[in-house]
């Protein structure tokens, strides 16, 4: 049994994974918690996202599986194997993309210096620094063709999120 902030629920520690469950009634406002990325190869993913500025661990001996918290709360979850293992229908997705992953960096130069360092190293530029129709953006595809947008856009940055109150 799991006692905390949510009240009481249940804890899954299976080997690699924690899940928590909350009992019936109790009231919950839902969260992003996990982005989850399905891989071909974990060390050049790794590599990427080191290269994109996350301070990402290294990934335990024999395990498919790196986690990264960030200061918004949310984790990015490296794989090499879940969907493939849990979801019997899955396939690699093949041609296009259908979601992209929004990384603010700071200021308009800060996405400039970032798409140069990354172009730099090799990665696949897909939209050189530009001024959209909203934010100043770049987009960067990782090693497993994930597009990455790259901006400045101030109501992306952690700084500028409302603080969550105990009283609402």
């Amino acid at each position: 049994m799991y006692s905390g902030f949510w009240g009481q629920g249940w804890v899954d520690r299976t080997p690699g994974w924690m899940v928590v469950g909350y009992a019936r009634g109790t009231v919950m406002e839902l969260q992003l918690s996990m982005v989850v990325l399905e891989v071909r190869d974990l060390e050049a993913s790794v590599g990427f996202y080191r290269a994109l500025g996350l301070n990402i661990a290294e990934p335990q001996a024999g395990t498919p599986i790196v986690v990264h918290r960030m200061g918004s709360g949310v984790s990015l979850l490296i794989t090499t194997r879940f969907a493939s293992t849990y979801d019997p229908a899955w396939s690699r997705p093949s041609g296009g993309y259908q979601q992209l992953l929004e990384f603010y960096v700071g200021d308009d130069a800060a996405v400039r210096q970032k798409w140069l360092e990354l172009t730099g190293a090799g990665y696949h530029g897909r939209l050189p620094p530009t001024q959209t129709l909203g934010p100043f953006a770049a987009m960067i595809d990782d090693p497993d063709g994930n597009v990455i947008l790259l901006t400045s856009d101030a109501a992306a940055s952690p700084e500028d999120q409302p603080k969550a109150s105990l009283d609402s």
